[in-house]
């Protein structure tokens, strides 16, 4: 059976390093060198994503992955663009963590996580490797494939493929045995395509010799709405218009002309008003456009009107502009003579050629009392702050901040918080693998766990205790439409996941599909 894909969540929990210490930690600004900070329209990225796509068909990648980088706040799908850009470019780093942030974006984009576990293979970090093609299968729910056309790319996932890679990735740690049940359990997902790569992993197997991954095909992409991208094209709907008769010799003009004046002299010039008198400072032009470098410096362009209030000894002074306050050399200023007389219309004056004057140097005793005393308080802070970083590896990764020597009942609620889970379904452990030596707990001794900590960071993974909801029937529901789960009155369900406040998906007698929230009801967690 062909399960469509919905995504219907998306987490916006920090991201954090996805592996071993070989990563780097600056994977947790990843996200601000692809996402500048200013807001960027729907049609603008739509636009760019179908310019990178259509550079990817010519076989320009370096300009497609150009092009996606520009990119300002990218969805799931266009972060998994990118990371197969770098993928096929053999930069495996930069390809983990478009795959990291497309994960983050959408957990349930199970495709992202396959491409994720090739990325890891590639790098021979096996053991992630093997996590991810996991959390591939589990996405898959038991279905034979997902085939993701429907959202704009043309490939099909299908479960033996991933069983597949789970035994090449155990005959690489050495467990023939577990390959084998992988490739078992494949036999009974694979379709006539892909008959033979099962049959001819099984013989390798046997004979301990591994064989070949199975990889996706990185030029395919993702791509948007045709539909979306045919409204991006200008449509002309009143047409262009045509000259007919015109008291004009050879007149082609058809557009709109302004008012023609009908008198030689203009009005007067307006005269100023009078809140002039009343403003706080003196007021003074800016000649040279002024960026600041401190919290307590103003931006200014040229032509801005500011009002000093004060002017210091080193040549900084402190004015006020669109009900701002803060310090501006004064050497990019010059003093402006208002009148309050009418005066005839004045051409513009046009701005200095010369170049700005050199940034003066600050005094310390200038700088507004509020700004320097939040400065002092940051760097206290900053000197006796003993804070470590705990990096927390989860279907995501994220990262919480919490003093050294901290109890587990601190860390447990800070980490419970960020999931959004209770901490009685939390397990965390020292290492991937969750053992009785490895697993922290109330009765753990954290002098341990503090030890392991290295430049003020550590590593912990974790995992939850997924609790099983059960559902039962009010009201029989029978549907022809195959993605719908069929079930009698009083049937017991299993609830899978929550499509939308009004349909769920879920598991009766062995069939798995999408149903009315209204037909059933949940059973209590004592209930028989």
């Amino acid at each position: 059976m062909c399960y469509l894909y919905t995504p219907t969540m998306t987490f916006i929990t920090l991201p954090l390093l996805n592996g071993t210490n070989q990563r780097n930690f600056l994977t947790v600004v990843y996200s601000s060198v692809y996402s500048k900070p200013a807001n960027m329209s729907f049609v603008d990225t739509l636009r760019q994503w179908d310019e990178a796509v259509t550079c990817v068909n010519r076989q320009d990648f370096s300009k497609a992955l150009e092009i996606f980088l520009g990119i300002q706040e990218p969805n799931s799908k266009i972060y998994f663009d990118i990371g197969c850009l770098h993928l096929l470019d053999q930069d495996f780093d930069a390809a983990e963590k478009a795959f990291d942030c497309s994960i983050r974006k959408d957990e349930h984009l199970a495709i992202a996580f396959f491409q994720r576990g090739i990325t890891f293979y590639k790098k021979k970090r096996y053991e992630e490797s093997l996590a991810d093609f996991q959390k591939t299968f589990k996405t898959l729910r038991g279905n034979q494939l997902i085939d993701y056309k429907a959202l704009g790319l043309r490939y099909i996932l299908y479960a033996c493929d991933v069983l597949h890679n789970m035994a090449l990735v155990e005959a690489e740690l050495g467990n023939w045995e577990k390959a084998q049940e992988h490739l078992t359990k494949a036999l009974n997902y694979k379709t006539e395509a892909r008959f033979n790569i099962i049959d001819k992993a099984l013989q390798s197997i046997l004979k301990q010799k591994l064989f070949k991954l199975v990889e996706f095909q990185s030029k395919e992409m993702f791509k948007p709405n045709k539909h979306y991208v045919a409204e991006l094209e200008k449509k002309d709907y009143l047409g262009k218009a045509k000259v007919v008769a015109s008291v004009v010799p050879q007149d082609e003009f058809s557009g709109f002309a302004p008012l023609q004046p009908q008198v030689q002299d203009g009005p007067t010039r307006p005269k100023e008003p009078e809140v002039l008198r009343v403003l706080e400072g003196e007021p003074h032009t800016v000649l040279f456009e002024f960026i600041p470098e401190t919290s307590d410096e103003l931006a200014v362009v040229p032509g801005n009107i500011v009002f000093v209030l004060q002017k210091g000894a080193d040549n900084w002074a402190n004015v006020v502009f669109n009900e701002r306050r803060g310090l501006v050399p004064y050497n990019y200023l010059e003093r402006l003579e208002i009148s309050l007389a009418s005066n005839k219309n004045k051409g513009i004056t046009p701005p200095p050629s010369r170049q700005p004057p050199t940034r003066p140097e600050r005094i310390q005793g200038l700088t507004p009392s509020e700004v320097t005393s939040g400065n002092r308080q940051r760097q206290e802070k900053q000197s006796t702050d003993n804070s470590c970083i705990v990096k927390v590896h989860f279907n995501f990764n994220f990262v919480v901040s919490v003093p050294c020597g901290s109890p587990y009942t601190m860390l447990i609620e800070k980490i419970s918080r960020k999931l959004n889970l209770p901490s009685s379904a939390i397990t965390l452990s020292l290492t991937s693998e969750a053992s009785e030596q490895s697993v922290i707990s109330a009765n753990t001794e954290m002098e341990e766990l503090w030890s392991r900590a290295s430049g003020g960071r550590v590593t912990l993974w974790c995992n939850t205790k997924e609790e099983e909801i059960h559902l039962v029937a009010l009201h029989s529901y029978e549907s022809s439409n195959p993605e719908d789960l069929n079930f009698q009155q009083g049937d017991k369900i299993k609830l899978l996941s929550k499509i939308n406040q009004d349909w769920l998906e879920g598991q009766c007698n062995g069939n798995t599909g999408i149903f009315p929230a209204s037909f059933v009801e949940e059973v209590p967690a004592n209930g028989q």
